[in-house]
């Protein structure tokens, strides 16, 4: 495919300047640009079939199966895109008068509600702009919490060694140390090793559950009275929402804060940054704590933003946060129902214990037994033929499959990790897992079709290294 500037020509223009109807202003020379912009020249049709033909090379959901576990491009209603689109709540202003805005502090208010009902927690911030910027304002919460009530002793986190790798970063931004759980036999926190490094100055564990490896901690109960008795806070990593969402509420294993990432679990395509929302709730004692500002009502059922919070770690977002994200997540709750979130959490487990039962007929899984919404694949079963997991995750794409998330968690060798998501049809499942059946036995017969792939794809395999090394995205 030709570079837009490739199919530029001298002297073609896609615009007309209107005639200028205003007195000309002598700028002085010195702001002047002494060489023209280096742009393409085209007609307009031919910039729009350019973009329309670029649109075409990317991969989407709506295009394609997207098993990216652990962040998954999930149903993503394109009514919740039209009503963020509305004028009403796309051209509002940070600097408006509450007066003004009432409706939209309506929305942010029972938000506020509808997400701490749903997590088990008693008050919340929709600041933070991402998942791990919610890990980090969870982490600082519970540091000024800790030094405010005399246990300025506690300096440590525990995270497990299937974490999340913005967990132990998140809790050393915040200024602790970690120390890292084994996990079991099972995939799940080893109880018994858990007892042997908490000290008394451990102030956090950060989990995520189900875990990394789509496996339900089952002693959470235990472990949060394990860490109650040493005046430890338990962390939830709530990136794994989807797979308990209306079952099992974080507030009610034990969790004193919990993140959520918005944008994928409740609605807003996920994907290169942003944008997102890592919505933060906390238990009432940690209420004082949280970022300012909050939206409140008033007893005139007015409804206002409140900068005053008692022991507020401060601002950790401009303004308000990403707005048009809480949005769409209030819609897709509201128009999902009580019942609707429950039903996407069983369905996501469904579909993934589907494939899995399917796929461990030839393929080799991390763990046996039923997952939550995703599950691991170790892939070091075909090392002998000399394919790696990176390969099989090339070859997808000649299959219309976007790659999974692979070599993680780290404890699995050659990880490759399956998150279906619940709004894939059993028929695509069928399709999905005979295509992996077909690449595994390429691997066995024929393993150079799969170390060289991807073969449609417009571009075929870099060398990574040097496209790393050597980045050039621009013209």
């Amino acid at each position: 495919m030709k570079l837009i500037f490739d199919k530029s020509m001298n002297g073609r223009t896609g615009f007309r300047i209107p005639e200028l109807d205003v007195p000309k202003e002598n700028i002085d020379k010195k702001y002047l640009r002494k060489e023209l912009p280096n742009l393409p020249e085209t007609y307009e049709l031919e910039v729009i079939r350019h973009y329309d033909e670029l649109e075409k090379l990317n991969h989407s959901v709506d295009k394609g199966f997207y098993p990216l576990g652990s962040c998954t491009m999930k149903y993503n209603p394109v009514l919740n895109e039209e009503i963020a689109n509305w004028e009403n709540f796309k051209f509002i202003h940070p600097y408006q008068e509450e007066e003004t805005v009432q409706g939209n502090l309506q929305i942010m208010y029972e938000l506020q509600n509808y997400l701490g009902e749903l997590t088990g927690m008693d008050a919340v911030t929709l600041q933070p702009a991402a998942g791990a910027h919610g890990e980090l304002t969870g982490m600082l919460i519970i540091k000024k919490y800790l030094e405010t009530n005399g246990f300025k002793n506690k300096t440590k986190v525990i995270v497990p060694d299937s974490a999340h790798g913005t967990n132990p970063a998140s809790a050393k931004m915040a200024g602790f140390e970690i120390v890292e759980v084994k996990s079991n036999i099972n995939g799940t926190v080893d109880i018994e090793e858990l007892k042997k490094i908490m000290t008394e100055d451990i102030a956090a564990i950060m989990l995520t559950n189900p875990n990394t490896l789509g496996i339900f901690e089952k002693d959470i109960l235990e472990i949060s009275k394990i860490a109650k008795s040493n005046n430890t806070l338990l962390y939830y990593d709530g990136a794994n929402l989807n797979a308990i969402m209306g079952k099992v509420r974080p507030g009610d294993m034990g969790f004193d804060v919990v993140h959520l990432n918005l944008h994928k679990t409740l609605s807003t395509p996920h994907g290169m940054g942003g944008p997102g929302s890592g919505t933060v709730g906390v238990k009432e004692f940690l209420k004082d704590y949280l970022p300012k500002p909050i939206v409140e009502k008033s007893k005139e059922d007015k409804y206002f933003i409140n900068y005053n919070i008692k022991h507020s770690i401060g601002r950790v977002r401009s303004f308000y946060g990403n707005f048009l994200v809480y949005l769409k997540a209030y819609i897709y709750i509201l128009s999902m129902g009580s019942d609707g979130l429950k039903r996407a959490s069983e369905l996501a487990v469904l579909n993934a214990n589907y494939m899995k039962k399917k796929m461990s007929e030839y393929m080799n899984m991390s763990h046996e037994g039923i997952c939550k919404h995703e599950f691991v694949i170790d892939g070091s079963f075909l090392k002998e033929y000399g394919v790696k997991t990176l390969d099989i995750a090339k070859r997808l794409m000649d299959f219309d499959i976007h790659p999974p998330t692979v070599y993680f968690p780290l404890i699995v060798k050659e990880a490759m990790m399956i998150e279906p998501t619940e709004t894939e049809s059993k028929e695509r499942l069928d399709i999905v897992i005979e295509n992996f059946k077909t690449i595994v036995e390429e691997a066995k017969t024929n393993p150079d079709i799969i170390k060289k792939a991807p073969h449609n794809t417009k571009i075929s395999r870099l060398n990574e290294l040097k496209a790393n090394k050597e980045l050039n995205i621009k013209y």
